[in-house]
């Protein structure tokens, strides 16, 4: 495991003491030092790292036992002032920078955070973007590969989604798109991941899957979306190429390639249909 995933994996108490113990540490270390060095910017390292893999509350923790930690250390070591209304005065710029520097950080993890999720996922449907999607599938092509266990991966695409959109508008044909994410999310396991390729083209990836239990999946998924759209008196029918892999390919574009190999003979044929193909190398 590496360092980032690392931090990212603990709690809010490793946090929290490992945030106040350097606190202390600082305060131990400014208090021999006195006035010789300035620890303000030393400060911020605890405050900062406790605020983005933390949160909020345990930041603004972690930035008043600074401010304190400050104080003290101003009045253990008998810190010149004139007055000692500077003193307060100190102690309190000291909290209002340290937690606006907590609120700043918290609301810069949250924005990248956003952005992250925005990425992953699919503006129109909700499903796994396709950058995102080839992420998970070469992590998942390698844990098969390692395990020797197989997994199979169905490209559905929507038939004549062209000419549907034409007749009924992009509109329409939005909510048709949400519509079978929505199917075939509702009808896989959490460890399976559903990603829209692009227009009307998506694609399953169901990891520890033999053909059998592929074939179950996929009939019932197609079924499914062929009752919605009945339902919902769409024109839609669906192309599934299915593909079981006992050898694991090294790559995900060879995976879409010999999805898409078996794909085309369904369209030729007259679409409507599904192919399942078992690769063995």
């Amino acid at each position: 495991m590496n360092l980032p995933s690392f931090l990212k994996e603990r709690g809010r108490l490793f946090w929290g003491v490992l945030g106040s113990g350097m606190v202390i540490l600082l305060g131990v270390i400014n208090y021999f030092l006195g006035s010789q060095l300035n620890t303000a910017f030393f400060y911020l390292i605890p405050i900062s790292a406790v605020a983005w893999y933390a949160g909020r509350e345990p930041g603004l923790v972690v930035a008043g036992l600074s401010a304190i930690a400050w104080f003290l250390t101003d009045v253990l070591t008998n810190y010149a002032y004139s007055s000692p209304w500077y003193l307060l005065g100190n102690a309190l710029i000291r909290v209002g920078f340290f937690m606006g520097v907590t609120g700043l950080i918290v609301g810069l993890r949250k924005a990248l955070k956003t952005n992250e999720e925005l990425a992953r996922t699919d503006f129109v449907t909700g499903a796994v973007s396709l950058r995102y999607f080839y992420e998970l599938a070469q992590r998942e092509l390698g844990r098969s590969d390692r395990y020797h266990h197989p997994f199979t991966f169905a490209c559905i695409d929507l038939d004549d989604f062209k000419q549907f959109n034409e007749r009924r508008g992009r509109a329409a044909g939005d909510q048709v798109l949400r519509s079978v994410a929505d199917v075939v999310q509702h009808r896989i396991r959490n460890i399976d991941i559903f990603c829209r390729m692009g227009g009307d083209e998506f694609a399953l990836l169901m990891p520890e899957t033999g053909e059998v239990e592929a074939q179950s999946v996929v009939s019932r998924v197609r079924r499914s979306l062929l009752d919605e759209m009945k339902k919902n008196e769409w024109e839609m029918t669906f192309s599934i190429a299915v593909v079981t892999f006992i050898k694991i390919p090294k790559a995900v574009e060879d995976m879409v390639k010999m999805a898409d190999d078996v794909m085309a003979p369904i369209k030729v044929g007259g679409k409507n249909a599904i192919s399942f193909t078992l690769y063995q190398g």
